[in-house]
């Protein structure tokens, strides 16, 4: 079986990353291929990343509060490429009120403070499965 290839970024300034080095090696460990990305990528870094690595999933690891400017340039990119395939997933920090226009742009799930590493490896591998 083809392992699952997660891309994990760090778009805008955001400079914390601790978050998503943990979440990279969780998923690694649970037999995922991860790539990261490193700090401060443009919403483009990001998409032809995805694109040269051939991804399942695009992780947006996002603690600066620009998530409603940087999510839809990455979702736009991504159609703009013909990769809408490409399950995108956010975590950090993000106000309840703004998880529903995050979704209603096709972001598939939204990772708060808390939520385990367990937690999103179940939620990837099955939503790749379907």
């Amino acid at each position: 079986m083809k392992k699952i290839r997660v891309l994990i970024a760090k778009p805008g300034l955001d400079g914390h990353d601790r978050g998503a080095k943990i979440v990279a090696r969780a998923l690694r460990d649970a037999g995922m291929e991860v790539i990261y990305t490193g700090l401060r990528q443009t919403p483009e870094q990001i998409v032809n990343a995805a694109l040269q690595e051939d991804v399942d999933v695009i992780g947006l690891s996002i603690l600066s509060g620009a998530h409603l400017s940087l999510v839809p340039s990455v979702i736009e990119m991504l159609k703009t490429k013909n990769m809408e395939d490409v399950m995108v997933i956010v975590g950090g920090i993000v106000p309840d009120v703004d998880i529903p226009k995050l979704k209603a742009i096709g972001v598939k799930e939204i990772f708060l403070p808390g939520t385990t590493t367990t937690d999103i490896v179940a939620f990837i591998t099955d939503a790749v499965k379907k």
